[in-house]
């Protein structure tokens, strides 16, 4: 199965919902479910005939664009691409089931939904530079304008926020992709052949820091972290769940995928700062979010702490960190866009709160006790309990740093800790007040719907999948690994 399928799809299902004529709106919302599932089985095939083909050659399609700059439409797809194409499958059908019902203006809702996810799918593939920079950029606008429109909570000011850090961002990227294609000969874009190139050490010393910081304010790292939490919170529900779910994924790989092994001397200088950043990221996400009275902005934070596990994974720059990064890119997209999916649709829609004082007041285990559980089961996963996703990649990067910084597993199980602290906090004042006996009965909430029934129950059973048996994603992750990319990195000492 051809995985640049992935891309057509979403940007086939977000042209067709155009189209539609504009009495059959709200037809549109299948077709943005039809789009999504295709890419997803795409990716999913692709993902099987990789572990059942492991020696076969990487699928890679590779034409001229502008040939004068050495600018080629290059996509390839390793182990590791494939795994995060299937995430963002995944995370694209949750957010569409999640936002089933949306009525104001549909068409346009779900057609920049798709040019996120189409754009999303892009960067994941592509192995020429310029094309991935092009990509990334593809998905700035469409995140303005579904914050912008179909947000709430200072909405305006969030997604203006966001674009600016992102465009911010963008520019820092663009500097250092370009300064690796001119101190490599100027003659191609190609990621292996800058990957290959000799660049003087002196340049990897400010040109890395550059490159990386470009990808790492999209991931979340702290202390450019803060467009984070507030985009959440005015987000939609889809919307939140694509930028948890994904899109700070982009940031992660390409910090993992392109500066890393672009200027891997330059990555040896900053190495210790870039763990450094991120343990203060874990244990400040993770601190901030035991002190919030809003549920997503509890979850919002709760993502800059576990963005920093994968930031610390990529620190340990070895074959365990490495890996973990990876696991905790998907398993942090599975478990994020299903707390952002309890919280902005199934309670929000139904309370019109996200104060965690004024929920105990709907008893929510006791009127809405689907939400209830799956909030639990979440929970337990976002917390890294064994059998869920989150353990398996949190473990993962632990191995990796202690093999590299045992001392800072220290801080780091600190902040396992209070993780632990701030998740049962929000639960249990969101879902299992203390109630008195003269306190009146809460009203009896509508039941869940079964588009939200078929999300949550889609993310939480790839969550426990990846927690009870690892082994296909491991393997497909390390495939990408033994990539010439990386080769760079893994033999760093």
């Amino acid at each position: 199965m051809t995985p640049a399928w992935t891309i057509l799809t979403a940007f086939a299902g977000a042209l067709l919902v155009l189209l539609l004529p504009a009495r059959s709106a709200a037809f549109s919302r299948v077709v943005a479910l039809v789009a999504s599932i295709a890419g997803a089985l795409v990716a999913a095939v692709a993902c099987l005939e990789r572990l059942n083909h492991p020696d076969a050659p990487v699928w890679d399609l590779n034409l001229p664009w502008v040939p004068d700059l050495g600018i080629n439409f290059h996509l390839a797809a390793n182990g590791l691409s494939l795994t995060l194409l299937l995430l963002t499958g995944i995370v694209a059908i949750a957010g569409v089931l999640f936002s089933w019902n949306v009525s104001h203006r549909p068409r346009a809702f779900f057609a920049w939904f798709l040019t996120i996810i189409g754009g999303v799918y892009g960067v994941f593939l592509s192995r020429d530079a310029f094309l991935l920079f092009v990509c990334y950029e593809v998905v700035i606008l469409p995140k303005y304008m579904l914050i912008a429109i179909w947000g709430s909570t200072n909405k305006e000011y969030g997604a203006m926020k966001l674009t600016m850090y992102s465009i911010g961002a963008s520019a820092l990227i663009l500097i250092g992709i370009v300064v690796a294609y001119a101190a490599a000969g100027g003659k191609s874009f190609d990621l292996d052949y800058l990957a290959h190139a000799t660049y003087a050490p002196s340049l990897q010393f400010w040109a890395f820091p550059i490159l990386f910081l470009g990808f790492a304010v999209l991931a979340g790292m702290w202390p450019f972290h803060t467009w984070a939490p507030t985009g959440h919170v005015a987000a939609p529900t889809a919307a939140s769940m694509l930028l948890a779910g994904v899109v700070m994924k982009l940031g992660a790989y390409g910090a993992m995928c392109v500066a890393m092994p672009l200027f891997p001397q330059g990555f040896m200088e900053w190495r210790m700062v870039i763990a450094g950043l991120a343990v203060v990221g874990i244990i400040y996400g993770a601190l901030t979010a035991l002190t919030q009275k809003d549920l997503k902005f509890v979850i919002g934070y709760s993502s800059v702490s576990h963005m920093g596990f994968i930031l610390l994974g990529l620190a340990a720059a070895n074959q365990w960190g490495l890996r973990g990064a990876a696991l905790q890119m998907i398993s942090h997209g599975i478990i994020a866009g299903l707390l952002f999916g309890i919280a902005g649709r199934v309670v929000y829609e139904r309370t019109h709160t996200r104060d965690l004082t004024a929920l105990q007041a709907f008893d929510l285990w006791k009127t809405l006790p689907g939400a209830a559980v799956a909030f639990t089961l979440a929970t337990a996963a976002s917390m890294g309990l064994p059998g869920f996703s989150g353990f398996v990649a949190e473990i993962s990067v632990v191995i990796g740093l202690w093999n590299v910084y045992p001392w800072l597993t220290i801080p780091v199980a600190i902040g396992i800790i209070i993780t632990g602290a701030f998740s049962l906090r929000a639960m249990i004042r969101a879902f299992f007040p203390e109630r008195k006996s003269t306190d009146a009965p809460a009203e009896k909430m509508p039941p869940l719907t079964r588009p939200e029934i078929s999300a949550i129950a889609l993310l939480l059973v790839v969550s426990l999948a990846i927690g009870i048996y690892p082994k296909p994603w491991v393997v497909l992750i390390d495939d990408g690994l033994r990539s010439p990319l990386f080769q760079s990195i893994l033999s760093l000492p």
